[in-house]
């Protein structure tokens, strides 16, 4: 069988492959500390010309024998990507394979892809796993009432995704989740939003979730956070730390918004920063 050359990554004896679930939209609007000039701008310069397509990553994670996924995109939701499994197929996996599915958080573009259009599992051999204050925070009914109703939908497809591995869910608040894989709380995007470190045979890589959406305007401007953010204030001061570890430490990050190179490392120059995709691309971002 042939297999698709997606991008990938080896930390040890593990293997990390960034798979593309699409595309979902969103307009400058809805991000804060920029004016929309400046980032139609901003996404000019790094050569994007479909300034608002947000990508969508969910990672495969293969070794130790098992197969796992972080994240599974939007499956469609809002008619937001809905590739995943096409593209697993063409990476060699089908959605049985799966042994667990293991969330940065809740949001549509991440949970989305657990379930088909009939509401059933689609990993139907995988645990759902998910950090215990996540979990609580979309199954509480008083959040629920407190969101603005177009929040509505959100909360009711994380439930849904919950009831739908109900058997096979699995919440944990801290440490390893797996063996090879430790949660790094990166707090402000959701109430339990968690990056994920990959440390084996001396090499190391951070999957870092939701820290940028646009990273042509967010890693040189991590004071601009997005509607998306629960806590906008916490999400800009965990993104800037952040920047300032993984480029003092040549850390690889993976996101699932960085785009369909899905790698890079953070080069502080200055007061900003640059992005150097994995395969070559160096993208400026000062």
């Amino acid at each position: 069988m042939s297999v698709a050359p997606f991008p990938s990554q080896q930390v040890g004896d593990l293997t990390i492959t960034a798979i593309s679930d699409g595309y979902l939209h969103a307009g400058f609007e809805i991000l804060t500390d920029i004016d929309p000039l400046d980032a139609r701008q901003m996404q000019d310069k790094a050569g994007i010309t479909d300034h608002t397509a947000i990508h969508i990553n969910a990672y495969l994670l293969r070794g130790r024998g098992q197969t796992i996924l972080i994240d599974a995109g939007a499956g469609g939701f809002k008619q937001w990507g809905g590739q995943l499994v096409t593209h697993l197929a063409l990476a060699g996996v089908q959605p049985g394979d799966i042994d667990a599915v293991v969330l940065t958080h809740a949001h549509p573009d991440h949970i989305g892809g657990v379930l088909d259009a009939g509401g059933n599992a689609v990993f139907p051999q995988a645990e759902l796993i998910v950090h215990q204050q996540e979990l609580a925070f979309w199954q509480d009914d008083g959040n629920l009432s407190r969101a603005p109703e177009r929040a509505h939908g959100n909360f009711l497809l994380a439930r849904r995704a919950f009831d739908g591995y109900r058997d096979r869910l699995r919440w944990f608040d801290g440490g390893d989740v797996l063996p090879g894989l430790t949660a790094v709380p990166l707090p402000g995007h959701t109430a339990g939003h968690m990056g994920y470190r990959l440390d084996d045979g001396g090499e190391g890589l951070l999957v870092w979730g939701d820290v940028v959406h646009f990273p042509h305007i967010q890693i040189p401007r991590p004071a601009v956070s997005i509607a998306f953010d629960q806590d906008q204030g916490l999400a800009a001061a965990t993104r800037k730390t952040l920047l300032d570890f993984v480029s003092a430490e040549r850390l690889l990050v993976a996101g699932m918004h960085l785009g369909e190179a899905g790698f890079a490392h953070i080069q502080r120059e200055g007061a900003g920063y640059s992005v150097e995709y994995q395969g070559g691309l160096r993208e400026d971002c000062a």
